[in-house]
């Protein structure tokens, strides 16, 4: 005789094999807890993401402060790249443990993000604040193909969406840097 069928709700794991799926999910290790969230503001509320681009941007700023200017374009990439290699698997370990996909207090994406938006531009308050603007602008709206980007995996589609938020961004504010002199 068939057993009866239970109703199995879907399957909302972001990434988790399907046999952990429903079983209580480990704790993601502490580093990745500590770089996802870059370094708990995250947890800030409202916004987390606005709080963590304000954050790059000051952070930036003061050690943007000790290199020296012809070095600056390529520590801010730099930084960059060493953000997005360290918070994707950052990311991903800690939408793992949660089950969410893009769990909103992981906004080590917004780190690396705004750091894309700050390549080469003039280090003055000005340009920090144009740059954050933007981010923030393309971040939220997500225009063709950012939100497409989200699609990806685990912690690529968490982190990648956002750079690609820093590239529209960086491409806008080299547009007004050039022909907006309010702006340099």
């Amino acid at each position: 005789m068939e057993s009866p069928k239970v109703y199995q709700p879907p399957d909302c794991s972001a990434g988790v094999p399907p046999a952990v799926a429903g079983a209580s999910r480990p704790r993601a290790p502490l580093w990745a807890t500590q770089v996802a969230t870059f370094f708990g503001i995250g947890r800030l509320k409202p916004g987390p993401g606005t709080w963590a681009s304000v954050a790059t941007v000051i952070l930036w700023a003061l050690i943007g402060y000790h290199i020296a200017a012809w070095h600056l374009a390529w520590a801010t990439l730099a930084a960059a790249i060493v953000v997005t290699l360290i918070g994707i698997p950052a990311a991903t370990r800690v939408a793992r443990a949660t089950g969410i996909k893009d769990p909103q207090f992981v906004v080590i994406d917004e780190v690396a993000g705004q750091l894309v938006a700050l390549v080469a531009v003039p280090f003055a308050w000005k340009t920090f604040l144009a740059s954050l603007i933007l981010f923030r602008v393309f971040d939220i709206s997500k225009p063709f193909p950012i939100r497409r980007l989200e699609r990806l995996p685990e912690g690529t589609g968490i982190v990648v969406d956002d750079l690609g938020a820093g590239l529209y961004a960086f491409l806008i504010m080299h547009l007004l840097l050039r022909f907006v002199p309010l702006i340099r």
